[in-house]
């Protein structure tokens, strides 16, 4: 069984929006209906579960119904953080599904996820236990205790730019969140983030430039534009 976790509990400010980010229309369609299509249309995934903000949980349930979202079979409540989300979707998943079933972790706005990102996020996890969408460095890397200068930098070639989705057995990341709150850890960024904190080793998996996080403006004018080139 493989479950996408689509994570849309944040209102995220930095859009400058009263709409939260993942419910903005682009091209007359709300940016988490382009997310759950591309989980919707993929074979190898069975279930789709939302961690909602709250008060958009009818909309998100609407939205789903009018492009045909079949598969979402779960609206959960969203947490005071993205630690906070994540932990209520996999805890809720975990009272639903076996501990050795998979699932992917994914950001609700990064609507221009491929069926091939997913099938190799997919094929990590069963392959290694873990699966961490990345894409290379390419940018010259700058260090900096002052944020206006610098005098030295960082390799590239030893980071990586991680995306969404993330994968894990529900065992697995259900006890990780578990392990966290016994240590005081509840504001890690992501997935991955938290499995570094608490010492596991993660895997890599080929993400896409394309595969964007709309965080700001700028980042809805890239959608718009790569839409354009998909005809959409």
């Amino acid at each position: 069984m493989n479950i996408a976790l689509i994570i849309a509990g944040g209102r995220g400010m930095r859009m400058g929006q009263e709409i939260p980010k993942q419910f903005l229309t682009v091209n007359d369609k709300p940016v988490i209906a382009y997310t759950l299509e591309a989980f919707e249309k993929h074979p190898d995934i069975d279930v789709i579960a939302v961690v909602c903000v709250e008060g958009w949980e009818s909309i998100l349930a609407a939205y789903a119904r009018q492009y045909h979202i079949s598969k979402l079979k779960h609206i959960i409540p969203g947490g005071q953080n993205g630690q906070g989300s994540i932990r209520n979707g996999v805890f809720e998943l975990e009272k639903h599904y076996g501990k050795d079933d998979i699932v992917l972790v994914h950001d609700a706005i990064r609507p221009m996820v491929s069926q091939d990102i997913i099938s190799g996020c997919i094929a990590t996890t069963v392959a290694h236990g873990s699966a961490i969408v990345v894409v290379p460095c390419q940018e010259a890397m700058l260090e900096t205790d002052d944020g206006v200068s610098t005098n030295s930098s960082y390799p590239r070639d030893r980071l990586k730019r991680t995306q969404t989705p993330q994968g894990f057995p529900i065992g697995v990341l259900a006890d990780a969140h578990r392990e966290a709150l016994d240590k005081g850890i509840t504001n890690s960024v992501a997935s991955c983030t938290l499995m570094v904190e608490l010492g596991k080793t993660i895997h890599f998996c080929a993400g896409s430039e394309k595969n964007i996080k709309l965080t700001t403006p700028d980042d809805l004018e890239i959608f718009k534009a790569l839409l354009t080139i998909r005809g959409l």
